[in-house]
């Protein structure tokens, strides 16, 4: 592949400001750099980057709406009256209703969890879950990481003496709906001063504000804050902030003490006894959480989620895991199609987004069809498919452009919409379909620039192989979790020589394994480079090349790091675009 390699040197004054904190906080040249990038500056803040403190929360009455929604809980709790617990099917919204009801039912028990059906109800609060609502005497709903836009159904709900309270982390629209409580910080008239919760932090939030009132410690939050981790990880909100606090202290959790539903999906991915990370919970853990939403009902992920007893839970997990394995089918046959699909189209190289549509493509997996093609087709995309007589679709979006916007600029045109800046989804009727592929296509052409449309790889510092030691490692190791706005760091090292030993791997000699030196030392480096061996015949000629990679721990040789290699660019190819 073609990567256009960035790197964006410090000011001189933040240079200065990286060399003052290197000092001050005994961490490398390199790693300084990256923390000014990211906008810490003094010690102080950097010491709060790399021990995240739970005591840093904020406090959760700071948001608007949260007096009224705690207050409403109590006297739900106080009259003895039915609580439903509601949510989105997807990773985030089932993390939360679990969060939620899990912390609820310590206190009280007359309460139930419902996750709409995907097929028949579709995204958000439905008329049937009103409906299944009032038949089950449920007088309180508290609905998470949905709901902000369902004026029409919470009205349903009210008409029948229902409540709603609203925990959403979607843009919500002008007029908000008629629920006695909605907690949400991208509400315009906003106080909170954290906007990026996913839907399951803003439960947190909520269950946080509620233990405050009725004297409930602390602590006795901190067994949830594994589903927060795998929340955060899986919605792909940044992660810094209040969702650092709540990503490590999770990801502490998740590795030294997961509730028993998370512990079966551990174990059923074959993690047990790792390290987990980000990566694990977006490309093990999460898919698999998701994958009941996807090909059944998200409830059973909740019921896993929720499960006390170890071998119910693993067997619930072993279920799961086969919707996994049914949705990667149908994920791969689809992705297929729509390659096929979009390599046809007239002057695709042209285009600055892609949507596509198929009647016959299964809802469920629309979204990871649209990422697929994100990745390879760099620019944002749009699979739509036909549900009952409504086409709904997924959109996905490179990095740095807003897809939400890009959906709203067409809303005269849809049913329904929602999301956020990376990812959304709408719905509309079929004979709207060819207007808002016009139009979308429209915008994001005068929205987008252009090198957003390139596959990129940022690189973050410029370093040699005698600063990758012990030290540094465990350095990098104290920036995690990694996610956005805090990427993985990527480093260029350039100049460097195959050692002699460098051999082409893998079942169709496609993966490179390098051992390599620099000019600079005489320390050899240990790389894996995947899908790269067209390199393999350059490198073995003994000239110089240069090379973006992460730094990982060697998963076969404890203790030792590898270069996990990313790019090579020979010195016959075009020099670095700095």
């Amino acid at each position: 592949m073609n990567y256009r390699w960035n790197y964006e040197p410090l000011t001189p004054e933040n240079q200065d400001c990286a060399e003052v904190l290197a000092e001050e906080v005994r961490v490398s040249p390199a790693v300084a750099q990256m923390l000014v990038a990211r906008g810490i500056r003094t010690a102080d803040e950097a010491r709060r980057f790399f021990r995240p403190q739970l005591l840093e929360l904020h406090d959760p009455y700071l948001m608007k709406d949260m007096d009224k929604a705690v207050e409403r809980l109590n006297e739900a709790m106080g009259q003895r009256e039915r609580i439903m617990v509601y949510g989105d099917y997807d990773v985030d919204g089932c993390t939360a209703v679990a969060l939620v009801y899990r912390f609820i039912t310590q206190f009280y028990s007359n309460v139930e969890c419902y996750i709409p059906d995907r097929s028949e109800e579709g995204y958000g609060v439905s008329l049937k879950g009103v409906d299944y609502a009032e038949s089950q005497g449920v007088k309180l709903v508290i609905v998470l990481d949905c709901g902000i836009k369902a004026i029409e159904e919470i009205q349903y709900a009210k008409d029948k003496g229902i409540d709603f309270i609203i925990c959403d982390h979607h843009v919500p629209d002008d007029v908000l709906p008629p629920a006695v409580a909605i907690l949400n910080a991208k509400r315009v008239d906003n106080t909170y001063p954290y906007l990026d919760l996913s839907g399951c932090g803003v439960g947190f939030k909520f269950m946080q504000a509620f233990a405050i009132s009725n004297a409930i410690p602390f602590s006795s939050l901190i067994p949830l804050l594994d589903l927060c981790a795998i929340s955060i990880a899986s919605d792909i909100v940044p992660v810094m902030g209040e969702n650092r606090i709540l990503a490590y202290h999770g990801l502490r959790q998740l590795n030294n003490n997961p509730s028993v539903g998370v512990k079966a999906v551990v174990d059923v991915c074959g993690l047990t006894g790792k390290d987990l990370t980000m990566s694990d919970i977006i490309f093990k853990i999460g898919p698999r959480i998701n994958a009941s939403g996807r090909i059944q009902n998200g409830k059973e992920s909740v019921d896993l989620l929720v499960e006390r007893d170890y071998d119910r839970a693993y067997a619930m997990a072993e279920t799961i895991n086969c919707y996994n394995e049914e949705r990667k089918e149908l994920d791969k046959r689809m992705t297929v199609e729509a390659s096929k699909v979009v390599a046809q189209m007239p002057e695709v190289d042209d285009k600055s987004a892609i949507v596509i549509y198929n009647a016959d493509w299964h809802k469920g997996v629309i979204g990871i069809v649209a990422s697929r093609l994100t990745e390879e087709f760099f620019r944002p995309a749009v699979v739509l498919t036909l549900d009952g007589d409504i086409v709904t679709g997924s959109a996905r979006s490179v990095s740095g452009f807003d897809v939400y916007k890009a959906i709203q600029s067409c809303e005269d045109l849809l049913d329904n919409f929602g999301g956020h800046t990376y990812a959304a989804g709408l719905s509309m009727k079929l004979e709207h379909v060819a207007e808002f592929t016009r139009r979308f296509e429209e915008y994001v052409h005068e929205n987008i620039d252009p090198s957003q449309t390139l596959p990129n790889l940022d690189i973050h510092a410029f370093i040699n192989f005698k600063d990758i030691t012990p030290r540094f490692h465990s350095e990098l190791k104290r920036m995690r979790p990694f996610g956005p706005d805090n990427p993985k760091p990527l480093f260029c090292t350039k100049h460097v020589f195959d050692y002699g030993t460098s051999k082409v791997v893998g079942r169709q000699q496609e993966h490179i394994k390098l051992e390599l030196v620099d000019s600079k030392s005489n320390n050899v480096m240990n790389g894996i480079a995947f899908g790269q061996s067209s390199e393999a015949r350059y490198i073995k000629t003994k000239r110089s090349f240069d090379i973006v990679y992460s730094v990982e721990e060697n998963s076969r040789k404890h203790g030792e790091v590898q270069l996990l290699i990313e790019d090579i660019r020979t010195h016959e190819q075009d020099a670095l675009n700095e």
